[in-house]
Parts: C-alpha cells; sequence; structure tokens
C-alpha cells in the first residue's frame, strides 16, 4: 500500500498526508524518553515508510530533535521536507518542567534562531518555517512577516507559517494569520473530540488556500485506546494536563463513533485519521509517534480511502448534540 501525498498549502511543496511530528525525540513529554540510536532508527524507517514530512522545533531538547533529524537524513536533502518552528528564547532562558519560555517573535531574533536550526539540521533552506505558538502581538507583527517573506525571495526558506498553542484555542491568532499575511501553512489541534476552533481554521484557510497541519490527531490517546479512566501520567508526561472528568466524558462520545467505524469497517484509531483527511484544507496528520510500529501503523491509513460527504454530515452532526468536549489546554 503506497502512502499518498498533497500539496501544502499555496507552495509546489509535496508533503506525505502522515508526517513525523519530531518533538517526541527531542522531550520525554509522551510518556517514553527515546534514545538518539532508536530515534534515528524510527526517523529512517518513517522514510522507508513514505514520510517525507519532518516537523520539529529549536526547542524540543534544545536543538536535540533538529540535530537528529540533520543527522538520519544527511546526504538526502532532496528527498525529505524539513519544517521546523522558533520563538522562544532557548538560548538565555532554561525551561523548567512544561512551564513556557520567554518568547522572541522579532525580526532580529528570527534571522538567528534560523541559522542555529539550519546549521543543526545540516541544510542551507528550511522547507517551512513557522512562528512557534505566536501571541497576537507578533501575529500583528507585519515588519516580521514582511521579514519571513523576504526570506523567500532570498532562499532560505521556502515557505513560512504558524503553529498554534499551547492550549487550544488560539481562534483570533490563527484567523489573523491567514487572512492577513502571505502564509503557506498553519498547525493546530484538530481531532474528531475537539474540532474547535479547527472548523474555523479549515474554512479560512480553504479561502486562501493555507495548508492545515493537524496535530494531536488521536485527542491524546483518546482515539487509539492508550487512555482510559485508569490512566495515570507522570507529571513529564504532556497529557498530565488532561483532566479524568474530560477523559471520563471524552470515552462516552468514542462509543457515539463506533456505529460510523464498523460501517466503514475501521477501527477507531482509522477513522480518527482518516476523518480528518476527509477534510480538503488538510495538507498533513501529524500523530505521536513513539515506536517504530506506531510509524507502521499510521502510515497504513493514508490510502485515499476517507469518509464520503454524507458521512462526514454525519461526523458533524454527531459533534454539534452528543459528543461536543470543552477544550482543555494541552
Amino acid at each position: 500500500m503506497e502512502l499518498k501525498y498533497r500539496r501544502l498549502g499555496k507552495s509546489d511543496i509535496k508533503v506525505s498526508e502522515i508526517g513525523f511530528g519530531a518533538w517526541t525525540i527531542g522531550l520525554d513529554w509522551w510518556g517514553k524518553k527515546i534514545e538518539d540510536d532508536e530515534a534515528i532508527r524510527m526517523l529512517k524507517r518513517a522514510f522507508d515508510k513514505g514520510i517525507n514530512f519532518f516537523d520539529t522545533g529549536d526547542m524540543y531538547g534544545k536543538g536535540k530533535s533538529e540535530k537528529l533529524i540533520g543527522i538520519a537524513f544527511k546526504g538526502m536533502r532532496n528527498d525529505v521536507v524539513y519544517s521546523s518552528k522558533w520563538g522562544y528564547d532557548m538560548y538565555n532562558a532554561e525551561q523548567i518542567g512544561h512551564n513556557e519560555l520567554p518568547q522572541k517573535h522579532n525580526v532580529e531574533y528570527l534571522q538567528y534562531a534560523l541559522d542555529k536550526s539550519l546549521e543543526r539540521l545540516q541544510t542551507d533552506y528550511m522547507d517551512v518555517y513557522s512562528l512557534h505558538n505566536p501571541k497576537m502581538q507578533a501575529v500583528t507583527n507585519r515588519e516580521l512577516f514582511a521579514a519571513l517573506d523576504g526570506l523567500v525571495t532570498n532562499g532560505k526558506i521556502r515557505s513560512h507559517g504558524v503553529a498554534l498553542g499551547p492550549a487550544i484555542g488560539w481562534r483570533d491568532e490563527g484567523l489573523h494569520a491567514i487572512k492577513e499575511h502571505n502564509i503557506t501553512c498553519l498547525q493546530t489541534v484538530y481531532n474528531i473530540l475537539e474540532q474547535d476552533p479547527g472548523n474555523d481554521l479549515l474554512k479560512a484557510g480553504e479561502e486562501k488556500n493555507v495548508g492545515i497541519m493537524a496535530r494531536v490527531p488521536d485527542a491524546s490517546g483518546i482515539l487509539t485506546g492508550k487512555v482510559n479512566e485508569n490512566t495515570t501520567f507522570n507529571k513529564n508526561d504532556h497529557r498530565s494536563v488532561r483532566k479524568k472528568e474530560w477523559i471520563s466524558e471524552a470515552l462516552k462520545k468514542v462509543e457515539n463513533m463506533k456505529t460510523i467505524a464498523d460501517g466503514k469497517g475501521w477501527k477507531i484509531p482509522e477513522l480518527a485519521i482518516k476523518f480528518i483527511l476527509s477534510h480538503e484544507p488538510i495538507s498533513v496528520v501529524l500523530p505521536t509517534m513513539i515506536s517504530i510500529e506506531e510509524i507502521d501503523k499510521f502510515s497504513e491509513i493514508s490510502d485515499g480511502k476517507y469518509l464520503e460527504q454524507h458521512e462526514m454530515d454525519q461526523v458533524s452532526e454527531m459533534y454539534v448534540n452528543n459528543f461536543y468536549v470543552v477544550p482543555s489546554s494541552k
């Protein structure tokens, strides 16, 4: 089975429908510390399965994720798409736990951060360069986005975008970035249980030909069966912010989806990913993958056989009427 590809928004960049979210190889925020040799094996396995899109960020392990990608794909630069994020002052501040670092989304720091990321990735250009969890002050900075356009003109980056977070929400920032700037893509939390503000962003993205990158497609493990009411997370695990009440409520909603999944002959994790890929503005889905087995499983879901319109309408109706889950921070 051959993994499918899509165009990344208005760019000419072709990306695999399933991308590799490389934060897991730089941080142990998903219940598992991945050693460097295993990380490189995972990256290479993803490539062998057809995945060409590798999304990272400079602050993931203070550059560790970028370095590992650079090592894994040395000599293969034309075969892979590098997407990284910037804006946290990781060079002058120490991160404690999940506390947010000070941000520097300004023109001066942009050039410095980009050069450092390119050095770690062992390349002289970036395919996609996104503001990392920007606040409205950064998103409304026209000088900053003009500088990013300039980097595209001179070939240092092929495209730029915005990665929203760290909590679900950030609707206004996303809509402003899509409507007012020449971004190629926007990354946000989007899954069958958490469709807001993603639905608004998808609509705006379609109008402006901005590709949407969907992260947390499995609702932090709820949709893969990895998480239930009895699951406990250690304090480093990014999912520890999920309240027990949220998990309990979400699990009830999953039951409502089984009729749709059964009708297609799919399991719930397959429905979860295929629901996202059934939206035209989606360019790439970024499942959290922490093993070779998960890479194999997720890559095989990209087969071009997705939900039909009447089934999408059914899911939308269920979402509005039955299983709207109050958004929680990630």
